[in-house]
């Protein structure tokens, strides 16, 4: 488990699939998701999509706009109704292929950060000291920062999906903890963990029957967890493992949704920025030459397969505008973005924009 979130300048993340289902419910109810995505600081792309990496404080914000402005405070429940365990990709897999209750939350607690960087899940022992009782703790933000009501009631209300999915039904909830007041009757919260909800408590915090760890599931297949958290274990480099490919694709991730800085890529990556450094240097490279390397790749790609407006392309690699995007064509092939694409395209079989 990480032992810190990833933090983009002081904003965590979170990939766009947290977002499942907003659009559908927001639409239900007659509200524009377009709209309320705009105000919050989302690109609306990122609502049909599971792959983007998007600003959590402006997930948390959308939640709480359109929960406000549709009067629906249990909005966050209604949201976690349209979201399952498929939305975390590779881990889902490792999840359901788990021999145990136990092997489950291990690997999501290990690699829940592919999904939500920020994001934290770990079984600690009960708040009340009840004997033969868990508590399931879910972290939503750095310290310090409060969790967002919407935001932590989509998420414990996802994760108690999950688990219900798992093990077919009813798993012996005792109380759902909730680290706020109530925004919707307490009622309505009841009838969806189908327990008693607490709130104001210290932490978000599912209380469970520590047998549960020990139930087997369904689902095992030993194949399949093996090549998922094979997978998932290369998202994080091993000491002595090649790095420039890692922040490579660490950079390609965070172009056209957040500067690709060396702060924020040594954080995806869990390294100290001058670890980060020291050992791009090892490998004949730095993390700016990197940097430039993917926007030109980035960029070539956008103006030779693609009819994306030039100022489009240039938000997507990651540069402030148009007039940016021009002067580093011109350093990279000696050409403008435009006569880049125009002789992409030509019947002579000449690329200014090769990278040969």
């Amino acid at each position: 488990m990480r032992d810190k979130p990833l933090i983009l300048g002081d904003m965590p993340v979170i990939r766009s699939a947290g977002l499942r289902g907003f659009r559908t419910v927001v639409e239900t109810l007659g509200g524009d998701a377009d709209d309320l995505a705009r105000r919050a600081g989302l690109d609306p792309a990122a609502l049909g999509t599971d792959e983007d990496l998007v600003d959590d404080v402006a997930v948390a914000t959308a939640l709480e706009l359109a929960a406000g402005e549709l009067g629906r405070p249990d909005l966050g429940l209604l949201v976690a109704e349209h979201q399952d365990l498929s939305m975390l990709g590779a881990l889902a897999l490792a999840v359901q292929s788990s021999a145990t209750v136990a092997d489950a939350l291990e690997c999501t607690s290990r690699y829940l950060f592919v999904h939500a960087p920020a994001m934290r899940i770990s079984v600690v022992a009960d708040p009340e000291g009840a004997a033969g009782v868990d508590g399931l703790r879910y972290d939503l933000t750095p310290p310090g920062v409060p969790p967002p009501p919407q935001g932590t009631t989509l998420s414990l209300g996802t994760l108690h999906r999950v688990i219900r999915s798992l093990v077919g039904g009813t798993y012996g909830l005792r109380t759902v903890d909730l680290p706020h007041p109530p925004v919707a009757p307490r009622s309505t919260y009841e009838e969806f963990f189908g327990a008693r909800v607490r709130f104001d408590r210290p932490v978000a915090l599912l209380r469970l029957p520590s047998s549960l760890r020990a139930l087997p599931l369904a689902g095992r297949d030993d194949t399949v967890r093996r090549v998922a958290l094979d997978y998932l274990a290369r998202q994080v480099p091993a000491p002595g493992q090649d790095l420039t490919p890692r922040v490579r694709g660490a950079v390609r991730q965070l172009l056209g949704t957040t500067a690709p800085e060396v702060g924020v890529v040594s954080r995806l990556l869990d390294l100290h920025p001058r670890t980060l450094q020291r050992r791009l240097a090892d490998e004949g490279t730095s993390f700016t030459a990197v940097t430039d390397d993917v926007r030109r790749q980035e960029a070539r790609r956008y103006l030779t397969t693609t009819d994306l407006p030039l100022a489009r392309v240039a938000r997507l690699v990651g540069v402030a505008d148009q007039a940016v995007l021009t002067r580093l064509a011109r350093r990279w092939w000696g050409s403008t973005p435009a006569a880049v694409r125009r002789d992409a395209r030509s019947s002579t079989g000449r690329s200014v924009a090769s990278d040969g």
